[in-house]
């Protein structure tokens, strides 16, 4: 069943505080709209700017319907009628060109451009190994006792079918095509920070300020506080433990994304198998216990937490520092703390 609707505000910053980043509240109370419908998760709208009920209506049904497009677009799993999707493309892989949206075209551009700026860690089309993954993820929740591992050798196989240059895009004619068969595209690491980003690209140019978007912990904040300070975030401790957050910062005017090893994972034989999964081992990347990106664009956040999280922290580090107006997080195993320089400054004290 779908629900939409108001939500209480106690109650959806309940709910915040179990994503990896949460905007705690401030004394102002804020308007708040919750949806239930898109990207298999939760979605939160949030003003603090004092509009109007009609204004904060007209503006969060405006927002609920960029991600309602955007969430059929990117869906590998299920075709819509009327449109031409992701899951349509991979149906049709090895196939004819497939006509798409230009919103499609443009998002695949940005997933090339991210897949050769992070030297392939950031990847749409590692499909064919996501896909087996996912499948024993579901397996597992059905049944636990019988959680298994995909084959490593099916696994193997299913590498040599995640290359990009497999993807055509042709921008003329507005087709996308995957010339091999036993490739697929899959956008987590990126499609719901990029629809996150294009709410957010429409509330600037509507005027909004002091918003703030939560799609399923992807935070980006429009603005700042009617008072011109930021909200005080939290990031998620992975440890859990006796404190909810193992750092805040004080954010405004950007994107918050935090990857960690907690959100989704299935258990085999005793040990934890995350969903962040390394092109180099096929297998969950091990270096990090979360990994959290700031910066401006939500998409970027989105696919640089993806990306980050796979790499070691030397080489994350050196990425993040090269990239102009980004900021990282890294939390290790054993509880350590390491982040870019930009970030000293927006720490908050804890309580």
């Amino acid at each position: 069943m779908k629900i939409r609707g108001w939500v209480l505000c106690a109650a959806v910053l309940a709910l915040l505080l179990m994503t990896g980043c949460a905007a705690k509240p401030t004394k102002i109370e804020p308007q708040g709209k919750a949806y239930f419908t898109y990207f298999d998760t939760v979605s939160y709208v949030y003003s603090y700017a004092g509009d109007s009920a009609e204004r904060f209506e007209e503006r969060s049904a405006e927002v609920s319907h960029i991600l309602e497009e955007y969430h059929k677009l990117f869906d590998i799993y299920h075709e819509y009628s009327g449109i031409n999707n992701l899951c349509t493309v991979n149906k049709q892989a090895g196939g004819e060109p497939v006509p798409v949206d230009e919103k499609l075209i443009a998002f695949l551009d940005v997933a090339k451009e991210l897949y050769e700026a992070t030297d392939g860690e950031m990847n749409v089309m590692m499909g064919a190994v996501l896909r087996p993954w996912h499948d024993c993820r579901e397996a597992a929740a059905e049944d636990p006792e019988k959680a298994a591992l995909p084959d490593r050798d099916a696994l193997a196989e299913a590498a040599k079918h995640t290359d990009f240059s497999l993807l055509e895009i042709d921008h003329e004619n507005n087709t996308v095509r995957i010339s091999d068969p036993a490739a697929s595209l899959d956008v987590g690491a990126l499609g719901k920070g990029y629809a996150t980003e294009r709410a957010a690209d429409f509330l600037r140019e509507d005027g909004a300020e002091s918003y703030v978007l939560n799609v399923g912990g992807n935070i980006r904040i429009i603005g700042a506080k009617p008072d011109g300070s930021g909200w005080v975030t939290g990031i998620r401790d992975p440890a859990g433990g006796d404190k909810d957050f193992a750092i805040s910062l004080r954010l405004k005017d950007t994107a918050c994304v935090t990857s960690g090893v907690y959100e989704r994972y299935f258990v085999v034989d005793g040990q934890r198998y995350h969903h962040i999964i390394d092109k180099d081992t096929l297998y969950p990347a091990g270096y990090f216990a979360s990994l959290t990106v700031l910066t401006k664009d939500s998409g970027l956040a989105d696919a640089l937490s993806t990306a980050l999280f796979c790499m070691s922290y030397e080489e994350g580090l050196a990425l993040a520092e090269q990239m102009e107006g980004v900021e990282a997080l890294w939390i290790f195993p054993d509880g350590g703390i390491k982040y870019t320089q930009g970030v000293e400054a927006l720490i908050e004290p804890q309580n």
